[in-house]
């Protein structure tokens, strides 16, 4: 799990090579230079190292004296693009230090940030002091630090090349995504394009509606084994893979999928050797995760697992201590619950009722949407600063529901004008069988960054992202309402496809 949070942001960076703009004459020598304090911080030092193909300058700044904030920018020694790209963090770390040399390597100055907490993106230790949130490392976490990295790598690279940067971008995938809204809605003159994946928007919701599966678990008792939940998910996509034209294990649109669990009530399923029968309550069990979140009273509060993602990270059962399964929880939900909502590290997520979920849900928004909801769709002032935003998102998510980001960007269309005028300058493209940021087997996308300079720097709006999958096949992403249908020919080329 760990692994795969922590890991979510560097496919970003293993496909951006875009043309370059014009390099630096003289490469500059790596040294510490005099760098302006953002607004409400102040400088504590800083330090040049030199790296392999690039120099790599850490300056550390606080707020109030008791937080630490490393900003880490790598600086090409050749090759200079005149851009500035900065990376975004995973679950509860803000960064991504280990994309820095790829980054650099394509050319671009890059730039991230730890903002003071944690880089181990399931340690959220730093959260709870003597009974408290700490406030200020939270907005570091939620926004400041972001905005601030901005600042901090234009006025570093600027002072080490001589000449002020072309073009800034922003590249994350889920929390990476999530701050790349909030530069969107916060801070919108920071970045000239921000491509922004999988983003955990809404996160004072989605953070503890992705602890509804261990609710439904532990409430009915009921604790499907891997193996069976597995076969559900296998029914799903047998039941709606040929949706979109072709039948090839994927489920384009898991929101369109009517299968209904119950219908593999009384299946016999083959588990470790034993024959397993499928009951009732399995089925109930996995209606209510595919469906979502309700509160006390039945009202939906959050998108539910796709129907064709796997169940393991969010809905995974264990064997516990007696050898009985049981439902630990999605580490992130649990953590926000235990941190920021308790504030009890130690606190015990699977004893909480429905009525009790419902609570913590709604007091999660009312405490912390203003800090870090990510949830306005007004972008009317990213748009009027000339940015530009791409988004991917995987059909089969299974960290963050992907219902979760097409209910944002409903509301930007009800707020800025319908789908068409937003597309003018904030595209959303829906990956079929892609899981979280990447794989899954369904065709990712290939160059999404070189899409977006493409968009920022020349107007090419793209109409697809172009996209592959481990396997060979392609298959271009259509930007949203739209999606792609088979049309004929060879089912693993992209050209066998179009956008409707």
């Amino acid at each position: 799990m760990k692994r795969l949070l922590l890991a979510a942001a560097v496919p970003l960076l293993l496909t951006t090579v875009t043309q370059p703009a014009a390099s630096a004459a003289t490469p500059a020598p790596c040294a510490a230079v005099a760098v302006p304090a953002p607004p409400g911080a102040k400088i504590e030092s800083v330090q040049a190292a030199p790296r392999t193909s690039y120099c790599e300058l850490t300056v550390t700044l606080t707020h109030t004296g008791t937080d630490h904030v490393k900003v880490a920018v790598a600086l090409p020694d050749t090759g200079w693009n005149g851009r500035l790209q900065a990376l975004g963090g995973s679950a509860y770390a803000a960064g991504n230090f280990d994309g820095l040399p790829q980054a650099a390597k394509d050319g671009y100055a890059a730039v991230t940030t730890d903002a003071g907490v944690s880089l181990d993106g399931l340690d959220t230790s730093w959260a709870v002091k003597d009974g408290q949130v700490d406030r200020t490392l939270l907005t570091n976490f939620a926004t400041r630090s972001v905005h601030e990295a901005a600042l901090v790598g234009k006025a570093v690279t600027q002072r080490h090349y001589q000449r002020p940067i072309s073009y800034s971008y922003w590249t994350g995938c889920s929390t990476g995504g999530r701050q790349g809204y909030s530069e969107a809605q916060k801070y919108p003159e920071d970045f000239d394009g921000i491509l922004a994946n999988a983003p955990a928007v809404d996160w004072t919701r989605f953070a503890v509606a992705t602890l509804w599966p261990q609710i439904v678990m532990n409430a009915g008792h009921d604790f499907p084994s891997p193996c069976v939940l597995s076969a559900f998910r296998t029914a799903a996509v047998r039941a709606c893979d040929a949706q979109d034209g072709v039948t090839d294990g994927i489920v384009d649109r898991p929101d369109e999928c009517g299968y209904d669990p119950r219908r593999l009530v009384g299946t016999k399923v083959v588990c470790d050797g034993h024959e397993v029968t499928v009951t009732a309550a399995d089925a109930e069990v996995v209606r209510k995760i595919w469906a979502g979140p309700a509160d006390e009273h039945g009202r939906r509060l959050w998108a539910g697992l796709p129907k064709g993602a796997d169940f393991t990270w969010l809905a995974g059962t264990q064997p516990g201590p007696d050898g009985t399964l049981t439902a630990p929880g999605f580490p992130v939900a649990v953590k926000w619950v235990q941190s920021f909502l308790e504030k009890q590290p130690g606190f015990d997520t699977s004893k909480l009722t429905y009525a009790q979920f419902a609570a913590l849900f709604r007091q999660s928004v009312r405490e912390y949407d203003d800090v870090i909801g990510t949830s306005d769709p007004d972008l009317s002032a990213f748009r009027r600063a000339g940015g530009k935003l791409i988004t991917f998102v995987g059909a089969n998510d299974q960290l963050i529901p992907p219902g979760g980001t097409l209910s944002y960007r409903d509301r930007v269309e009800r707020t800025m004008g319908g789908a068409q005028r937003v597309n003018g300058f904030y595209r959303l493209f829906l990956a079929p069988g892609v899981e979280h940021c990447f794989g899954g087997g369904g065709p990712e996308p290939t160059n999404a960054l070189g899409q977006l300079v493409d968009w920022v720097e020349h107007g090419k709006a793209p109409a697809t992202l172009t996209a592959a999958a481990a396997d060979g096949r392609t298959r271009d992403l259509c930007p949203l309402p739209r999606v792609s249908r088979y049309t004929g020919g060879d089912p693993a080329t992209a050209s066998s496809y179009r956008c409707r």
